[in-house]
């Protein structure tokens, strides 16, 4: 039987930095607050309303089902939680347990059949945006158009007022701030 030769560091060698488990970088870490991983410190950069994904932190914390269980209080593993599982559409939460933000990845994702328009039945990917809801029923980003347009020209299937009530309901709190408590016309 060969012996097996132990690997024995050398004096004064120096550990091998940390890195983020996400993009490999080694400056400006911190642990993430969920699951204590290494992970870049840059949510800072992230440009408001921008959606960017260039953020490690912040594309964990927000895309994730690892991130949405911290945030949310919940106990054990985010990987066994039966109140994430019923948080989301089974899309999105295979999305938010298997994509590239994660530092373990959801095993054994349940399977789902694909979104599709309500309309012309073009197939949607809800992890990509780019769709609207409106009834309960998803629409494309033409079908969302056709919807809009109609339904401001009055030939939608809702009558016209439905755009103006949604106006009305956010000006009288605008003039309030400035003085002047006006009713919604109707």
């Amino acid at each position: 039987m060969k012996e097996r030769l132990k690997v024995v560091p050398k004096l004064g060698a120096k550990p091998a930095p940390r890195r983020c488990g996400l993009c490999g970088k080694t400056g400006r870490l911190t642990k993430a607050e969920c699951c204590g991983q290494w992970i870049c410190n840059d949510e800072h950069e992230y440009v408001l309303f921008s959606f960017a994904r260039n953020s490690c932190h912040r594309n964990h914390r927000s895309y994730t089902l690892c991130g949405f269980h911290h945030a949310n209080g919940h106990h054990g593993s985010w990987k066994e939680c039966s109140v994430c599982r019923t948080e989301f559409e089974t899309e999105m939460y295979v999305y938010y347990g298997t994509n590239e933000y994660n530092f373990e990845k959801l095993e054994n994702p349940p399977d789902f059949a694909p979104t599709r328009c309500a309309k012309c039945t073009a197939v949607i990917n809800l992890a990509e945006g780019g769709y609207s809801r409106f009834k309960g029923e998803y629409s494309c980003p033409s079908c969302s158009d056709e919807i809009v347009q109609g339904l401001a020209s009055g030939r939608g299937s809702e009558p016209n007022s439905v755009l103006q009530r949604s106006v009305s309901r956010v000006t009288p709190l605008a003039d309030k701030r400035r003085g002047r408590a006006t009713r919604p016309r109707r």
